[in-house]
């Protein structure tokens, strides 16, 4: 009886964390990190990309977070003889939905903005030049994804792309012409997922 009761005691317990990590009121803290470098061959110089964006959100009622990732893009592409660097931020909107005690489906909606510049690169020895114009970026996209609770404060995250829209646009810095790019599609892709941690507060 006594080893019967301790079990409901463990098994009431871990119900309970796993409940109050997406409680109203409790915060989540992650982001993105991406380093990468490529070598063309017969290329003096590498392209270089490199992006960092934190995020944190809040729980403004159980299962039900809003929040924001604020950060900076580099892409230098030697190849292409231009260089984008962006501030980024993006608003985001994420509901979980409790499938076991320590595992949660979710779904996130959120609002993906960048601004920056594009400047010239030389394509034999990479010094970068003049401002050739600005860029600015603005989307939608709606991803789900599977987070499992191995502790009270660690989430790991597996998500796709999933459904979005998006918005590019380039001003030229010496005729103030514009040429926009619109990109709408599915990129639910479940042999590339992406796999993160969130920190839960």
């Amino acid at each position: 009886m006594k080893k019967l009761l301790l079990s409901l005691v463990a098994v009431a317990g871990l119900a309970f964390t796993t409940q109050a990590q997406t409680e109203k009121g409790k915060i989540i803290v992650g982001g993105s990190l991406g380093l990468n470098s490529t070598k063309e061959e017969g290329a003096s110089k590498s392209d270089f990309r490199f992006n960092v964006v934190p995020s944190v959100g809040y729980f403004v009622s159980d299962n039900f977070a809003i929040g924001t990732g604020v950060g900076y893009n580099y892409d230098k592409k030697v190849s292409q003889e231009y260089l984008n660097q962006s501030f980024e931020v993006a608003p985001f909107g994420r509901y979980y939905v409790g499938l076991s005690d320590q595992f949660k489906f979710f779904g996130q909606l959120s609002v993906p903005m960048a601004f920056g510049n594009v400047k010239d690169v030389d394509g034999v020895t990479g010094d970068v030049g003049d401002k050739k114009g600005t860029t600015t970026s603005i989307g939608v996209q709606l991803a789900p994804g599977f987070a499992f609770y191995p502790t009270k404060r660690v989430g790991i995250e597996v998500s796709v792309d999933g459904l979005g829209y998006n918005n590019y646009t380039v001003k030229d810095a010496a005729t103030g012409n514009k040429a926009k790019t619109d990109t709408f599609g599915l990129d639910a892709s479940t042999i590339t997922p992406k796999l993160g941690v969130m920190f839960h507060f």
